[in-house]
């Protein structure tokens, strides 16, 4: 399948190991672009629900002062939204190879 490797792709790089560790200023970026990246998959009507939870277990750690959890969870649900929305826009066109001609 060729969505498969992208997406695996996508989430091996949001799981990396951080070589040093997070503060809060880390922590707000890392979720700031993951919320954005979840508000355009939202806007396509795409959504995923991991990507909800993520945020969500983001916001939890960082609540809770636990930087190095947050960051590693916001990334991880902003490759999950960046996968959705490439998902999104691959199938806007890919049923068309589906049609009965």
């Amino acid at each position: 399948m060729k969505l498969s490797l992208p997406l695996a792709m996508l989430l091996a790089l949001s799981l990396a190991p951080a070589a040093r560790a997070a503060n809060e200023a880390d922590y707000k970026s890392a979720y700031s672009a993951a919320e954005a990246a979840s508000k355009e998959a939202a806007s396509l009507r795409h959504q995923w629900t991991v990507t909800v939870s993520a945020l969500a277990a983001a916001k939890k750690a960082g609540d809770g002062g636990d930087f190095n959890r947050a960051v590693a969870a916001a990334k991880e649900a902003e490759a999950l939204a960046k996968a959705s929305i490439f998902q999104a826009i691959s199938e806007k066109e890919a049923w068309k190879a589906m049609e009965i001609r």
